[in-house]
């Protein structure tokens, strides 16, 4: 029989009520929904007829802890009860504790009970409830009742001095709510009522409360300290004063006093009588204080801190004396009571766990303490019950034994010693912890399931601390290996020690092990097996499955269940016979958990795409599955390939979709190669989705041949290529920005940018130049941009200097190139800032704040952000005395990051300069004005000197310097004198106003001696003493000087006084010597009768030392001063050190006076200018003034000043800075000239040592009287360009260059190009000059008159000279200088048919001026002068047109307005840079003047025997592009065109002396003019067609180019020709080929 029992209380045992909740099942107790009402601990007595067996269990229902203290808020009034409850939840519940106002409360219950309210106990009460894992806590607040008011005095009596005899009647009012109760006390003794002594009060109307005490015929012993206390439940309030009876001393009696061993005890001596004149405490006969821990105080009070018995208690005896020695004496008996202290203990060491049903003890021994003592157990704040198993065993007075016999869980907790005495109470605890090992409360079993079912198997154990419940599953299929839950079955989880399984699957079938452990003993295990019965079941119901045509395919379905299993097999719904067609076999395989049937096919087949079905059948049912098998292949070859649209990078192609193979065509690639390259190491691919039939090839070559076609792709494969089509892509602008660029900063205005040209294959062409964009990184502008022309060295890094920029100003940086079509895409954006400067302004708002007499707060705001120039690093706060500010070693310097600073070691009471600046990397900012601040006062120092003259037998004279240090303002000197001999006295004070220094003390015996010494005084306190100085009245009085010796420094032109007071009798004779030489008294030099020295109006003569002597008959003294006269400074020196052209440096040396120097003055003008001046320190040896004018002269002095004033001037230094005009450079450097301009190389200009300011050009032609001005303000930077001039001209061009020292005018002479690039032959006579630039006039208006007769004349002339030629044979070499231009091989010059037509030939694209950033170039205002007035035009600048490059442009429309680049929108006007050629670019330009070689298109060279040598390392062109058909095919050949070189055509340098209207030169005679022929190709040669605006070649003018080519052959024949040689072939020429109509012999004219 099993009966359950739980415990009550934790001893009384009742049967557990069984119900629906809580239910017994053979032995096993089933509580479900457990409640914390059902925690505890549980008996299990089971019996039969042999015997009973009994097993304990502990139950422990936790809950989540709450807490609520009810009420939430009480307000109470004084006086009246308060309870706080708190209420709290869950479980378990280890200890309940509560806090006031953040401090602990010695209460574990959970109710608080005030008895009565006071007003310490208002305030915030919290409740906290605990356990092992969890806490909550909840407040109430305790207010006190609003109509209470504390007790408040009114009126105190006062202390009286009384005769014995008279009544005495002490008062004391006092006011509150409630009305308070008055009590008095006499010496801590309460009063009562008595014969002589009467206590009384009452109430007034108003409330208050009167009290008297009256004393009659009060005695001597009456007196003593009186309190008047005021008292209600409110509070208290009290006063207390002395009430003093003349009488003899009278110490009362005294209570024996008890004090705690350890605290402090104080006592007051009640005395009586009056006066008293000491009161001293005594012990063991020994006057107290006899240890540090001992005070005793005046007024009869000791204190002992830290009191001891051994030291302490016994006898203490109160001594009062008055005046004339009579005593009184009391003695006080101290007992010391020491309190009980606990050794401590615990249950092993840190309190280690203990085994239930082990043994187990505590010892409370209380080592010291008074007896009798108390000694308790308490368990969790309770009396430890005789039932709970413990006891406690009382051991001799002090110890107390707790002892367990056999430890069970519910002995766990916390044990307190509570230990008691007279002195007070001490408690010390132990924490029992009890471990028990697991025990099964449910073990599973073995179970079986349906599949599908939910099932729960219970597993539950019990111990301290809980058991930890765990499943494992057998990997296997025996009871071994087992694993964790994870992954072994879906649904599969653990609840509170129980395995469930929701829908129990097959696969959870198999052994299981559950484990109950917690850490003590070898813990619980338990293993099942749970079996699970299903029928016949496929994972998957169906499935797609692919196979390869011709391949074989397996088919498989596994079955799992219950065997024995059958399968069948069926294709399209009907059932499949493998007899029927061998291609089809079927196999069986019995698993260990089901059956799996394959079925093979040998060889798929298109036909053999059906669905096969699977149904599985056993004893429990039956399971279908289907496979849906799909015979895929390749897909078929793509077809109807064709073009949509194309362009130069891309092109857009469409085609048919084939036959997919049974499976989604994937991809397609797009192939595509280069005409030349190979299909199989040359193509690329383009990826195109599956489902898309139209897509693009990008990223495609400009003006290159492709070949395309497509394949497509699938799972299985790749189909066959289809039929290759073949497009031309166009030439287009460069597709890259330049790579690796780089912004620098250079310095505070310039940043540096650097750069590489784009990759080679995005030029696109060829590159011509760069246009370098910048602006503000904070601004919406467009970029202004400048342009920089193409550099053809491999590998050579581009760069350009952008200047005049904002000081660390953040910029943005683009680059791009451009090509003939174009420009490319923009760089990304880099930012860089220029480099830091210095703050251009100082700190803002700079305050200061005296703190104390030796320090100052500091505070400024940075500067504003836009004068920062930089990054502020920090601040330098410059300080010193205002006194010395001017000295820079006085001052100090604080750098600190922050906008506060407190200085600290300041002089006291001393006027403080303070400036501050801000400093970035770029250098220290400016500097702040000075602001002035004062430290406090503080005590002063002491008096530097004392001295005592005796006056008379019973005077003495004290006198006194100030003190060094004064520190404020000296209020008062404090004289002290006493007497040392023959016996010391106290010390007497004597005050003295501040501007006294002597004092005379007359009333003194001769026979003592005195000691005097001074303090000096301020607001702030009294400062230490002087040195003291003793001396004795004497009958005999010698002459002293009570003066001191001093150093006097005195101002130019001032009074002084030098001070000689003396003392002695007879009066002695005052003697001056000045300088050592008596004194001859005049006007300005007067003794006074007082013996002092006057000195009227002083000069620096007057300075030196004065000696004062003082004599008579018993003695003489003397004393010396020295005078130091301040006046102005002498003049300092100055000489010159060195100049530059922009500032001069001087030597400076400051003279030496005698008054400090504050500084000089540097005084500078210019020649006719303003002086200006600049202050330096004194101590500067050396000074640079910059920012002067360049090469201009200067004159200077300087000043030096000190406090007293500035000194005169120095000598003045006459000087100029460095610099001089400009240079007029080569005329062959500075002109380079085309057909309708001229490019000027500004920078070929000598600047003279300054800075250039502006260019002033101007032109004319050669026999024009008047010259026109293009502009007066060409900026002095880079290239200049004079456009719109008539080709085949002499020009005369007159430049003015500017800088600071003048200016220099040079007068050019120069004649454009002819139209077709030829150079212009100079004239031998002014008739011929005039005829020649007629004709080319008249020829260049006429071209279509011209041009047919000058073909013809060609024509025949060619064919001439080619029969000539051929009569001549090899001999022809000997005339091979008698003409301008020789005749090209014409080999292989034409483009082969069948080239052209594999290309594809189609017309080169149009080839276009690149475009400049910026499309209006013109800079002038209209200005209507009124009605119907015409216009003005304003032109600060001059107005031109950019010339581009000089290639493939037509002549009449080099004035274009050239468009804007995409994304520009900023206006070029004014003067412009033009690009300037190199040797590489493809019309670029030859050396100046060289003769030899020029260059071509592509970076050849042109060498004397007019073959064409390759470049280095550049680019070659695809043949298949049209448009860069090499010398291969002599078609579109890039020498089919020349360029020009730049020529300087009888160009003549005349440099014209300053003048404002220089007169105009003679005109040139023809032997001035040299030319400098430089053989090169013409760079502007153009279709006939010129009202097209595109430059497209005809096929015609591809075979006239090889005609041009060759033509270079005659400038490489005589590379060693001199001017005047190529001037005499010129004029040869010219005679043995006269042409009327001016055209230069062999030259090629387009029609």
């Amino acid at each position: 029989m099993t009966l359950w029992y739980k415990f009550a209380d934790g001893s009384t045992r009742e049967p557990v009520e069984l119900n629906e909740r809580v239910k017994q099942l053979g032995g096993t107790l089933i509580i479900r929904e457990a409640k914390v009402d059902d925690s505890g601990k549980y008996l299990c007595v089971v019996s039969n007829s042999v015997g009973e067996e009994s097993v304990e269990t502990v139950l422990t229902v936790t809950a989540p802890l709450a807490a609520t203290v009810e009420p939430a808020v009480q307000t109470m009034d004084f006086g009246r009860p308060a309870t706080f409850t708190c209420h709290y939840q869950g479980s378990p519940v280890k200890n309940v504790t509560w806090m006031k106002d953040g401090k602990r409360i010695q209460t574990t219950e959970s109710v608080i009970r005030i008895d009565a309210v006071r007003r310490e106990d208002k305030g915030m009460y919290q409740c906290f409830v605990r356990n092992d894992q969890d806490s909550a806590q909840s407040t109430s607040e305790l207010k006190l009742g609003g109509r209470f008011d504390p007790p408040r005095l009114t009126f105190k009596f006062r202390e009286e001095i009384l005769q014995p005899g008279p009544t005495v009647s002490l008062k004391c009012k006092a006011t509150g709510n409630p009305s308070p109760e008055i009590v008095w006390e006499l010496d801590s003794k309460k009063v009562t009522n008595g014969e002589r002594v009467a206590v009384g009060q009452y109430a007034t109307a108003t409330g208050e409360v009167v009290s008297h005490l009256n004393i009659t015929n009060v005695h001597s012993n009456d007196g003593g300290l009186y309190k008047c206390t005021a008292v209600s439940k409110v509070g208290s309030a009290y006063h207390a004063a002395r009430l003093n009876v003349h009488g003899l001393p009278h110490v009362k009696p005294m209570e024996k006093a008890q004090v705690v061993a350890g605290e402090t005890f104080q006592i007051t001596c009640p005395v009586a009588g009056y006066p008293i004149d000491a009161v001293v405490w005594e012990k063991d006969n020994r006057v107290l204080p006899i240890n540090r821990r001992q005070a005793v105080f005046p007024n009869g009070t000791l204190i002992i801190e830290n009191v001891q018995r051994a030291s302490d208690q016994g006898t203490y005896t109160c001594v009062a004396r008055n005046a004339q020695g009579y005593t009184s004496r009391g003695n006080l008996e101290v007992q010391v009571m020491v309190p009980p202290h606990i050794v401590p203990f615990s249950f092993g060491e840190d309190d280690y766990p203990k085994q239930a049903g082990t043994h187990t003890s505590l010892q409370c021994l209380v080592d010291q303490g008074d007896t009798p003592l108390t000694i308790n157990w308490v368990f969790h704040g309770k009396e430890l019950s005789s039932q709970m198993g413990v006891e406690t065993t009382k051991i001799g007075k002090r110890n107390n034994l707790l002892s367990i016999e056999s430890i069970a869980p519910f002995h766990a907790g916390t044990y307190t010693c509570v230990a008691t005495n007279k002195a007070g109470q001490t408690n010390y605890s132990a924490v029992l912890v009890v471990q028990v090992p697991p025990r099964w409360i449910v073990e599973p079993t073995d179970r079986a399931f349906a599949q599908g079912s939910d099932s729960r198997i219970e597993c539950k154990a019990d111990g301290f601390p809980k058991p930890t419940v765990t499943w494992k599953k057998a990997a296997g299929d025996g009871p071994m290996d087992y694993r964790d839950l994870k992954g072994s079955a879906p649904g599969m989880r653990v609840e509170d020690g129980a395995l469930v399984i929701a829908a129990v699957p097959k696969q959870a079938e198999g052994y299981y092990l559950c484990e109950a452990n917690n850490g003590i003993g070898a813990g619980l295990s338990a293993v099942i097996y749970l079996s699970v019965q299903a029928p016949p079941q496929f994972e998957i119901k169906f499935r797609n499955q692919t196979a390869r045509r011709g391949e074989p395919a397996i088919l498989q379905c596994e079955a799992k269940g219950e065997k024995p299993i059958g399968i069948l097999w069926s294709r399209d719904g009907k059932r499949l016979d493998p007899k029927a067609d061998p291609r089809y076999t079927i196999r069986e395989e019995i698993l260990g958990n089901g059956v799996l049937s394959d079925l093979s096919v040998k060889r798929a087949e298109r036909s053999d795409s059906a669905v096969f079905a699977c149904v599985a059948t056993n004893a429990f049912g039956s399971d279908e599955t289907s496979i849906n098998l799909i015979v895929q292949e390749p897909p078929e070859t793509p077809f109807g390939l064709k073009v949509l649209d194309k362009s130069g990078r891309s092109v857009q192609l469409a085609w048919n979709e084939p036959y997919g193979g049974n499976s989604p065509i994937t991809r397609f690639y797009i192939e595509y190669k280069m005409s030349k390259s190979d299909w199989n190491t040359g193509k690329d691919r383009v990826l195109v989705p599956g489902s898309q039939t139209m897509a693009g090839v990008y990223n495609l070559r400009p003006a290159t041949t492709y070949h395309l076609r497509l394949v497509a792709e699938n799972e299985i494969g790749t189909s066959e290529a289809s039929q290759s089509v073949t497009i031309i892509t166009a030439e287009e602008a460069p597709s890259g920005p330049p790579q690796t660029i780089q912004v620098e900063p250079v310095d505070q205005h310039t940043l540096k940018v650097t750069w590489k040209p784009p990759l080679r294959e995005e030029w696109n062409g060829e590159i011509m130049g760069y246009y370098v964009g910048y602006k503000l990184a904070s601004s919406d502008k467009p970029y202004l941009f400048e342009t920089v022309e193409f550099s053809r060295e491999v590998g050579k890094e581009h760069h350009l200097m952008v200047s005049n920029l904002k000081t660390y100003t953040e910029y943005s940086v683009v680059v791009q190139a451009f090509n003939r079509v174009g420009p490319g895409p923009m760089s990304k954006e880099i930012t860089q800032h220029t480099a830091e400067g210095k703050p251009d302004q100082p700190p803002q708002d700079i305050s200061c704040t005296t703190l104390t007499s030796q320090s100052i707060r500091v505070s400024w705001t940075s500067p504003p952000l836009a004068s920062a120039n930089g990054v502020i690093k920090g601040y330098k706060v410059i300080y010193g005395p205002a006194s010395t500010w001017y000295d820079d070693k006085t001052k100090e310097v604080k750098v600190t990051a922050a906008s506060e600073i407190i200085l600290h070691g300041l002089k006291k009471y001393t006027d403080y300069n303070i400036t501050i600046l801000a400093y970035t990397n770029g250098g220290d900012g400016k500097a702040s004005e000075a602001i002035s601040c004062h430290t406090e006062q503080d005590v002063p120092g002491s008096p530097m000197a004392v001295k005592a003259s005796v006056m008379s037998v019973d005077s003495v004279l004290l006198s006194w310097q100030p003190p060094a240090q004064p520190n404020g303002i000296v209020t008062q000197y404090t004289v002290y004198i006493r007497t040392v001999e023959p016996k010391e006295s106290e010390p007497k004070a004597q005050k003295i106003p501040n501007f006294q220094t002597t004092y005379e003390m007359s009333g003194l015996k001769r026979k003592e001696r005195y000691e005097f010494w001074v303090t000096a005084s301020t607001p702030i306190g009294e400062g230490s003493a002087s040195k003291s100085v003793t001396i004795s009245p004497s009958n005999k009085v010698p002459a002293k000087i009570a003066s001191f010796a001093e150093k006097i420094v005195a101002t130019h032109r001032e009074d002084v006084k030098l001070p000689c007071q003396s003392v002695g009798v007879p009066a002695p004779e005052i003697k001056w010597k000045v300088k050592g030489q008596p004194l001859t008294q005049s006007d300005r030099l007067r003794l006074l009768p007082d013996g002092s020295l006057l000195i009227k109006e002083v000069t620096r003569k007057d300075a030196g030392d004065y000696h004062c002597r003082a004599e008579n008959s018993f003695g003489q003294d003397a004393i010396m001063h020295s005078l130091v006269v301040q006046a102005p400074p002498q003049p300092p020196s100055i000489s010159l050190s060195g100049t530059t052209g922009t500032s001069i440096t001087v030597r400076l040396k400051s003279p030496m006076d005698s008054a400090p120097l504050h500084g000089m003055t540097v005084h500078y003008k210019q020649d006719f200018g303003e002086w200006e001046t600049t202050q330096i320190s004194p101590t500067t040896n050396e000074y640079t003034l910059e920012g002067l004018s360049c090469g201009t002269r200067y004159q200077l002095y300087a000043t030096s000043f000190n406090s007293i004033g500035t000194g005169e001037a120095s000598d003045i230094l006459n000087t100029r800075t460095k610099g001089a005009k400009p240079g007029v450079p080569p005329a062959q450097k500075f002109i380079e000239v085309s057909q309708n301009s001229v490019t000027l190389h500004l920078s070929a200009w000598d600047d003279g040592g300054c800075p250039m300011l502006y260019f002033v050009v101007e032109y004319k032609a050669r026999h024009q009287g008047e010259w026109t001005m293009v502009s007066n303000s060409v900026k002095p930077s880079g290239n200049y360009v004079v456009l719109d001039l008539t080709p085949a001209t002499w020009y005369q061009l007159r430049v003015t260059a500017h800088n600071n020292v003048g200016f220099t005018q040079a007068e050019f002479e120069f004649a454009t190009l002819t139209i077709m690039g030829n150079i212009l032959a100079p004239p031998s006579r002014e008739d011929s000059r005039d005829f020649t630039s007629e004709w080319i006039t008249f020829i260049s208006g006429n071209l279509n008159l011209v041009v047919p007769v000058v073909t013809a004349v060609i024509v025949i002339f060619t064919a001439l000279i080619t029969i000539c030629a051929l009569r001549r044979g090899k001999t022809d070499n000997i005339h091979k200088d008698e003409g301008l231009y020789a005749q090209p091989d014409m080999r292989g010059m034409t483009l082969k048919r069948e080239y052209r037509d594999e290309l594809g030939y189609i017309a080169p694209p149009n080839r276009k001026l690149p475009p400049v950033p910026g499309s209006n170039y013109s800079t002038c205002d209209r200005i209507k002068k009124g009605p119907g007035g015409p216009d003005e035009e304003i032109c600060p600048y001059a107005t031109f047109h950019l010339l581009g490059f000089r290639e493939e442009m037509d002549p009449s429309k080099l004035a274009q307005t050239l468009p804007h680049p995409p994304g520009h929108g900023h206006h070029r006007g004014g003067s412009q840079s033009a690009p300037r050629g190199t040797s590489t670019t493809r019309y670029g330009r030859g050396p100046v003047g060289s003769g030899v070689v020029s260059s071509v298109a592509g970076g050849g060279t042109v060498g004397p025997n007019g073959i064409v040598l390759p470049p280095n390392n550049v680019f070659s062109p695809e043949y298949d592009d049209p448009a860069n058909i090499e010398d291969e095919y002599g078609y579109n050949s890039p020498n089919r065109r020349g360029s020009l070189g730049r020529r300087s055509m009888g160009m003549r340098t005349v440099p014209i002396p300053e003048s404002p209207s220089p007169p105009p030169p003679p005109p040139p005679r023809p032997q001035d003019s040299t030319p400098q022929s430089t053989p090169s190709h013409n760079q502007s040669a153009q279709s006939a067609n010129d009202s097209k605006d595109s430059n497209e070649l005809s096929e015609a003018e591809c075979d006239r180019d090889p005609l041009i080519r060759n033509r270079n052959s005659i400038g490489g024949a005589s590379p060693g020709n001199n001017t005047e040689e190529m001037r005499r072939l010129l004029e040869k020429n010219e005679a043995a080929h006269p042409i009327p109509n001016g055209l230069t012999p062999y030259d090629t004219v387009n029609v």
